[in-house]
């Protein structure tokens, strides 16, 4: 910083002292951490307010119905500069830790295996990683391990995790590849496979996308939510697009991945964006950009999964999201679509398990095999079970 030598002349030496401390006040007033507010309630102004906040219940506290509320105008400026309930996204660092954790115990796996980390024979890993046998062993979403499926017993042969020729050369039933244990002599029941199969990821191009969506894209989200919300929005979508996936993609396919649960926090930012409306900087432009970046995005992998993080994340996000509501109409619109995305989401997920594991799921949607399968003469044109 500079002296501005005219003004200061024609200042009394009180009135600048005055004033430069309070503009240094300010200035250290603007890095502190305390800044992070909720978006909708925020640090209670006085000692009474902070006490009736800390006595809200956890679930006022996902809901945002804790005391101590900001004043709007406060809340709306907060809300323009991204300052959300908290300032670290503790929850999103945990899950990578442990995400990094497990990829490197797959490559571990593969290694005993077949002698390399990545998968190389009898066929290349695209994503640079363990053989689809290591992956179903350790927990992968695979519906034989799951269920019993019409022609897919426990006891086909498919490639041990140590095979490295094409075709296989080295056979083992499915019960033994699925792992854990077996089933000694009943039924594939490894219901778990939905949620192991978040923490999986099938090679090393997979695991650093993912992981790069979710530093930035999950990591605001869970500053804006808090990590109570953003968990149960996380989990809600992974889960349920693992759930939508196992239903309509080819059971004979494996699948892994954070990518579910990465697009249910994606869901929520369209619900920010468009109950914010106005309070966004070009909220037109910011939609056609998150339109191109959602197709995209859905392209990519086993769509279906995909399809139902996002729809889990839109039901769960509205209800849990901090909304801000600066008129009674606003609020009132709010409140309704959260009291129709909670039985909502709770009757998808019954219906859709429940399709799971009492019926053909082919013969609820015939063509939604296609969702996640290019019809081509080595998989018989996306029909039978896809091995």
């Amino acid at each position: 910083p500079y002296k501005d030598e005219d003004s200061y002349s024609t200042r009394p030496p009180s009135v600048v002292g005055k004033s430069d401390d309070h503009l240094m006040h300010n200035a250290a007033d603007m890095g502190r951490s305390d800044s992070y507010q909720d978006l909708e309630y925020a640090e209670p102004l006085d000692e009474n307010s902070k006490l009736a906040a800390d006595s809200a219940s956890p679930f006022q506290k996902v809901l945002g119905m804790d005391m101590g509320k900001y004043p709007i105008d406060q809340r709306i400026e907060d809300k323009k500069r991204g300052i959300g309930r908290q300032k670290y996204p503790y929850v999103v660092w945990a899950l990578t830790i442990i995400m990094v954790g497990v990829f490197i115990n797959e490559l571990v796996v593969n290694t005993r295996a077949q002698g390399t980390p990545v998968s190389f024979k009898p066929v290349v890993n695209p994503m640079l990683g363990p053989s689809e046998s290591a992956l179903i062993n350790l927990g992968a979403r695979f519906p034989p391990c799951m269920k019993v499926i019409q022609g897919l017993p426990l006891t086909t042969p498919i490639a041990c995790l140590n095979d490295t020729a094409n075709p296989p050369d080295r056979l083992c039933s499915i019960e033994d590849v699925c792992g854990f244990g077996g089933f000694h002599g009943g039924e594939p029941d490894q219901w778990f496979r939905f949620i192991t199969a978040i923490f999986l990821h099938a090679g090393f191009i997979h695991i650093i996308l993912n992981m790069l969506a979710q530093l930035t894209i999950s990591a605001q989200i869970e500053r804006e939510m808090g990590s109570a919300g953003f968990f149960i929005t996380y989990f809600a979508a992974g889960i349920f697009g693992n759930v939508l996936g196992g239903n309509f993609s080819l059971v004979g396919a494996p699948s892994i991945g954070a990518s579910g649960a990465i697009f249910g926090t994606v869901a929520v930012t369209w619900v920010d964006l468009f109950a914010h409306w106005k309070y966004q900087c070009r909220p037109g432009r910011k939609l056609a950009i998150m339109t191109v970046e959602l197709l995209f995005g859905i392209a990519l992998g086993y769509i279906p999964s995909h399809l139902g993080g996002l729809c889990m994340g839109l039901l769960v996000g509205t209800t849990l999201y901090p909304v801000i509501s600066s008129t009674k109409r606003h609020k009132l619109i709010m409140w309704a679509f959260r009291l129709a995305a909670i039985p909502l989401a709770i009757v998808l997920f019954v219906v859709l398990i429940r399709n799971f594991y009492t019926s053909d799921p082919y013969a609820a949607c015939s063509g939604c095999r296609y969702l996640s399968c290019i019809p081509t003469a080595s998989n018989n044109h996306c029909q039978g079970t896809g091995m």
